[in-house]
């Protein structure tokens, strides 16, 4: 709910140079422009309007004398001191403007249409003459030279998964027809399209999108490129589609403009070429042409260059639009009209490098513009108007307001909305707290509107309802109505300079006169311009504002504000000295701000923000910067404040650490202020509450103590902040309004003890005015009940789970001692009583006994039955000993080990062997590691305790890993053994000095496990490396079928007599082995596979004689038992059912061994089906698993020269895996599939749907518990194992 508040703005008009401007860039030095013409390049000052430089392209040839020439591209490169220049002719050019030397680094003699560098400045992208690019680096060394216009779609082609026909796919509104509609031909790009290619860098430089215009087709495509100009994508055909091109810096969008039918759409395309959104632009279709798009740096404003295009007679206008979004909806936020003079023709129009908010604008004339905008909320700033907390968003030639005092409406709804007839730039709300619901709009005509509430009956046509209308209803909320439209006479006396935001700071002052702010005759002056209504004539079609004074400023004004309750304005000017305005007097004048102690106020840094309010009584200016920096007049009070908001005497804040703080204004100081926002508050404060990350103020509800925020993505949230909430009621309070009080505490779960503890006098004088007020006699039992709230806290604290019962003894205690006892409230022996009748008194014992508090254990002890004689001489003894000491027999008592450990641990060394037992008893070996340093000797025993219980429970790495730890290498290492960690075993072994043979025979023991565990790459490692034992190595590397590995050994080690007495022979043995494994498996699968066909074809007869046969009497009392029977039986045989049953009665050991045999292959048995399903999916999955280790056991084939064993077992190979791959569909059917999904059985069916399934043959299936079975197994043909030299 944020618009653009124009900040600043700079115009000029540049001394007069050759030629016309062409384009422009922006310099690494502050402020300075370089322009280039069909001359040369000028440098233009940081004020614009003197040429600082100038380079001549005429005198050495290259550009044409007589103008003809062009630039395409210019550049300005900081690292090597020059500027780089395109031109249409094809030279590229390096020119210094200091020693005004130009150099011809390349030339393409087809000609240039653009150059483009990346943003880092490493490369440089060309587009020739011949529809060709070529990517540079930065020393102008060609990378590569590509065809913009390829047939190929590039790297990121869509895979076609094959998931069903145009036929079967759902076509929405336009129905199945649409599936047969031929698609249209792409229609070729406007007449007016230049015809060039467009060029733009993703803003992180990894890729360029180059838009151009296609020969076959006449329409234009964009194509994704990346930084070695290999093809990435195309975009889909887009009828329509138009020059313009900007890629978003934060890389997700590339931003075109489509002319379509009915509209004219900004369309955005993702990184592969597929649309994703767009809005439409507030003209009709031909009425305009969008020359450029630009994003801004951050990527949150899109300005768009647009030209008018049936104008006859004149030259076209021109609009510059910038256009930002929320909750997804585009708003139009400001609207620049450049008009239809020539010398008023835009150029070129550049967004700033480091200032992410500054425009820059070049005209034909030589007009140089620049404007900084800035984020701002336009609300309300009314407390006693009914129309108060109204905040205004500006969406092109609208306004929409939102009143939160009636509803908190989420944006882009509002409200209701004002239709103004231009585009609107600026709103200002009513200054006079009485009237702050009253609005004025300046739109890009400079004419100002005004709407007002109240004295008008006639519904305003340019007034319409938004969220809160609707047909039926009638909203309760009053709207404005067009009371009058200014035409705004302030126009700067610089009128050679063509500004279309010449007035900025729109502030409706409470006498109903305005002020804003226009532009000096220089660049860094400003005039303040005070404006009145002058008397209507009859004959005039519009109201005029006179002006009252024109005061002219030596230094640009930045922010301007108005306190609604002091009417005090303030300027702040860019050398960030602050003035006052005194618009009050007979003959207003401005003055210095200053303090109580006469000293002039001068901000450390420009603020973006501004507001005025009273601390401690003193009128004071508050500033944010947009580095989140705040000021209070000349301190800075904090350093990361994200917005902030004044109500009444309150300052809310949001933090970077997000948080909202609320500081009351009233009693504080300055430094008081500064210590709040720099220290941490308290998590209770009533000053703090945390919100989500981003969040901004929106606007404060005066006397409804809520808070409006603003999250990053777009949505709002209402918080009624603790500080304002207990600030109202104390107000109602004060004025005995005790329902308005005690309503809001119900609902926002205040305590109501502060109904009476505000003011226990006033409150019991008014005690009859409060039960007038309450009236219900259940809110003054609850009234009541957290009055007397001592037993409920004591209630909650038992019912807790677990129950909080040292708490509630703890608060009991407290009555006791307490020195200044109430007289009204709750006694320690009462509370007691209370305690123990919630809770057993021994439960109840044994935790006051917990507290080590030995009088409150007395006090219970007291107040139960016990006998003296049972606890005396325990307390007794408990006295005597030390405190530690004591404390952990008393934990030990009460089985509270933890805690009894942490209490022995401080006893002293002479009492480690009974902590040491006691850690043993209990297995509390982290708890105990601990309490003492890893240094210490404590530490070590108790890790090899814990050590020591971790191998009994077989659990050696962590055993190992806590030995290791405390230094007991030895046990480590044994464990590390135990474990398969052999590294850790070799560093242990490392820790404890091994000699080279020990070491040795360490690794060799180790190896053999390795094996035993099918490691073989492990084994092989260890004793290569630690036994230099290679020929085992490879022996054991052959052994696993390693044969990269191996073959890299015997190379490493020069024994090329092993590839003829080992390799050769295990590789071939390996492929005879794996010939003879895929034979067996294509036999197995063959044989079930025809097996299956039988078994299936007997269960579809079986099932078809059933349907034959028709049962006497009434066949439909016994359906639901029939169908069971199909689907629980493949044979229509009842022992098995019955068998089942008897399973299900035995035990569990039993009942697993019947699972295992529940899928037999023995023919005949139930679930024979089922059974042949689950071995033909092992054997596609076993044959599926072989296919990497035969790729690599092929190359090494082929690398020996057995080419024609390769070779078999290659075809051998496809030939299963054709057989399987035509199989699958034949043995796991649609149908099969189908049941998977939505079985006959089930908690969903009914008699109903198993018949029609049964009339359906759906029944042939059986019902399993293993519905996985009926998915075919996966094959995967991106597994490319097959070798092309053996085809």
């Amino acid at each position: 709910m944020r618009n653009l508040r124009l900040l600043r703005t700079g115009g000029c008009r540049s001394a007069a140079a050759p030629g016309t401007p062409q384009c422009f860039c922006l310099t690494g030095e502050l402020g300075t422009v370089l322009v280039g013409s069909q001359h040369g390049l000028l440098e233009l000052g940081p004020a614009g309007d003197s040429v600082t430089r100038e380079v001549s392209l005429t005198a050495d040839g290259f550009m044409p004398e007589d103008g003809s020439g062009c630039i395409v591209g210019i550049e300005d490169l900081p690292e090597q001191e020059c500027v780089c220049v395109a031109t249409a002719a094809g030279d590229i050019l390096l020119c210094n403007l200091s020693t005004k030397q130009v150099e011809c680094v390349g030339s393409v003699d087809s000609g240039l249409s653009t150059m483009s560098w990346s943003p880092d400045q490493e490369l440089v992208l060309l587009a020739t003459g011949e529809q060709t690019l070529i990517m540079m680096t930065k020393d102008f060394e060609p990378i590569t030279e590509k065809q913009i216009h390829q047939d190929e779609f590039g790297e990121g082609k869509f895979v076609a998964l094959g998931w069903g026909k145009k036929e079967t796919q759902f076509h929405g509104s336009e129905g199945k027809q649409a599936a047969h509609r031929k698609q249209t031909e792409v229609s070729p790009t406007s007449a007016w399209d230049d015809g060039k290619p467009r060029v733009t860098w993703r803003g992180d430089g990894q890729f360029v999108a180059v838009s151009a215009v296609c020969p076959e087709t006449g329409a234009r495509k964009v194509r994704v490129w990346n930084r070695e100009l290999v093809l990435q994508s195309t975009s889909e055909p887009i009828s329509g589609l138009e020059q313009a091109l900007s890629w978003k810096p934060s890389g997700n969008l590339i931003a075109s403009t489509q002319e379509k039918p009915n509209r004219h759409d900004v369309v955005f395309l993702e990184k592969n070429g597929l649309l994703h959104g767009e809005f439409t632009l507030p003209f009709q279709k031909g009425q305009v042409k969008v020359n450029e798009l630009l994003w801004n740096a951050d990527s949150t404003i899109l300005a768009i260059w647009l030209e008018d295009l049936k104008v006859e007679n004149s030259n076209p206008n021109s609009y510059v639009q910038l256009w930002t979004t929320g909750n997804y909806h585009w708003y139009l936020k400001q609207s620049l009209h450049f008009g239809n003079l020539e010398e008023n023709q835009l150029v070129s129009l550049l967004w700033d490098r480091e200032n992410p908010y500054r425009l820059h604008v070049l005209c034909q004339g030589w007009h140089y513009l620049s404007y900084d905008w800035h984020w701002t909320t336009d609300r309300g700033m009314g407390e006693n108007s009914q129309h108060v907390a109204n905040v205004a968003v500006i969406d092109g030639d609208k306004v929409l307001v939102t009143a939160f005092q009636h509803a908190v409406v989420p944006p882009p709804m509002c409200t209701y909305e004002l239709q103004l007839q231009q585009a609107v730039n600026q709103v200002a709300f009513h200054t006079d707290p009485k009237r702050s619901g009253d609005i004025a709009v300046l739109d890009a005509d400079n004419k100002i509107s005004a709407y007002r509430y109240g004295q008008s009956t006639m519904n305003d046509p340019t007034v319409r309802f938004g969220a809160v209308g609707g047909n039926g209803f009638k909203a309760a909320v009053e709207t404005p109505y067009l009371d009058k439209t200014y035409r705004v006479d302030a126009s700067s006396d610089n009128s050679e300079v063509m500004n279309p935001l010449g007035l900025r700071f729109l502030t409706w002052l409470p006498d109903d006169s305005f002020l804003v702010v226009g532009q000096g005759r220089h660049a860094a002056q400003s005039v303040l311009h005070h404006l009145t209504a002058v008397p209507h004539v009859a004959e005039a079609e519009e109201e005029r504002l006179n002006l009252r004074l024109s005061v002219p400023l030596d230094g640009e004004v930045i922010s301007l504000c108005c306190s609604p309750v002091t009417k005090t304005v303030a300027l702040q000017l860019a050398d960030r000295r602050i003035l006052k305005y005194l618009w009050e007097a007979s003959t207003p004048v401005l003055e210095p701000w200053r303090t109580n102690n006469g000293c002039a106020v001068q901000f450390p840094c420009p603020c973006v923000q501004t507001s005025i309010t009273r601390i401690s009584g003193e009128e004071m200016i508050l500033g944010l910067t947009d580095r989140c920096r705040f000021f209070v007049n000349d301190t800075e009070v904090a350093s990361n404040i994200t917005s902030f908001a004044t109500y009444d005497e309150f300052l809310l804040v949001t933090t970077n650490s997000h948080t909202c703080q609320c500081f009351c204004l009233k009693n504080t100081s300055v430094k008081a202020l500064q210590t709040g926002l720099s220290s941490a508050a308290a998590p209770n404060s009533e000053t703090l509450r945390k919100v989500e990350r981003g969040s901004r103020i929106v606007t404060v509800v005066p006397q409804n103590t809520k808070v409006v925020l603003q999250m990053p993505r777009g949505n709002l949230e209402t918080v009624h902040h603790r500080a304002l909430v207990l600030a109202q009621i104390r107000k109602w309070l004060d004025r005995l309004m005790f329902r308005e009080a005690f309503q809001c505490m119900r609902k926002l779960r205040i305590n109501l003890n502060l109904l009476y503890d505000h003011n226990p006098k006033v409150f019991l004088e008014n005690a009859e005015t409060f039960i007038r007020q309450i009236e219900s006699v259940n809110y003054l039992n609850l009234f009541f009940t957290e009055l007397k709230y001592c037993l409920s806290i004591l209630t909650a604290h038992v019912k807790k789970s677990p129950p909080e019962l040292e708490v509630a003894l703890q608060k009991v205690h407290d009555l006791r001692e307490s020195i200044t006892p109430d007289v009204k409230a709750v006694s320690a022996e009462e509370a007691l009583k209370y305690l123990l009748f919630l809770v057993d008194v021994n439960e109840l014992y044994d935790y006051s006994l917990g507290t080590y508090d030995f009088d409150l254990v007395i006090m219970v002890a007291e107040k139960s039955q016990k006998d003296p004689k049972e606890y005396l001489p325990f307390l007794n003894k408990l006295r005597k000993m030390e405190t530690n000491y004591q404390r952990y027999t008393i934990d030990r008592h009460l089985k509270r080990y933890t805690k009894a450990l942490e209490h022995l641990s401080k006893c002293g060394p002479e009492h480690f062997s009974e902590f040491l037992n006691l850690v043993k008893d209990q297995n509390l070996y982290c708890e105990a590691l601990k309490l003492y340093p890893c240094s210490t000797q404590e530490y070590k025993d108790i890790s090899d305790a814990y050590g020591e219980y971790l191998i009994r429970k077989q659990l050696y790495e962590q055993a190992a890993l806590i030995l290791a730890r405390a230094g007991i290498f030895t046990k480590a290492l044994d464990a590390f053994q135990n474990s398969g960690s052999w590294q850790q075993a070799l560093c242990m072994a490392s820790r404890l000095g091994y000699t080279k043979d020990k070491l040795s025979s360490l690794a060799r023991s180790m190896a053999g496990k390795l094996v035993e565990q099918r490691k073989h790459a492990e084994a092989a490692i260890l004793l290569e490396q630690y036994t230099q034992d290679y020929e085992e190595a490879v022996v054991l590397l052959l052994e696993g079928a390693l044969w990269e590995e191996a073959l890299r050994l015997i190379h490493k080690y020069g024994r090329l007599d092993i590839l003829e007495t080992n390799f050769k022979p295990a590789i071939l043995e390996a492929q005879k082995s794996q010939l003879i494994f895929l034979d067996s498996q294509k036999t197995a699968f063959l044989r079930h596979k025809s097996r299956l066909q039988v078994v299936r074809e007997l269960k579809e007869k079986a099932c078809e004689s059933l349907q034959d046969y028709e049962m006497p009497n009434c066949p439909g009392l016994d359906l639901f038992s029939e169908t069971s029977s199909v689907v629980t039986t493949s044979d229509m045989n009842s022992k098995y059912s019955q068998s089942n049953s008897r399973i299900s009665a035995r035990s569990s050991k039993n009942r697993r061994k019947a699972e295992r045999k529940r899928y037999s292959l023995k023919e005949g048995s139930p679930f024979e089906d089922m059974a042949l399903l689950e071995a033909l999916g092992e054997t596609v999955r076993a044959v599926e698993t072989v296919k990497g280790d035969i790729h690599i056991l092929l190359k090494q084939l082929v690398l020996f020269g057995y080419d024609e064993q390769a070779g078999a077992l290659q075809q051998v190979l496809e030939e299963v895996l054709q057989l399987m791959e035509s199989s699958i569909p034949e043995i796991w059917t649609p149908d099969l599939q189908q049941n998977s999904v939505s079985p006959v059985l089930g908690p969903n069916s009914t008699a109903n749907s198993i018949m029609a399934a049964y009339q359906q043959k759906r029944m042939v299936t059986p019902v399993v518990q293993d519905p996985e079975l009926l998915i075919p197994p996966k094959l995967n043909k991106n597994l490319q194992w097959k070798l092309h030299l053996l085809q």
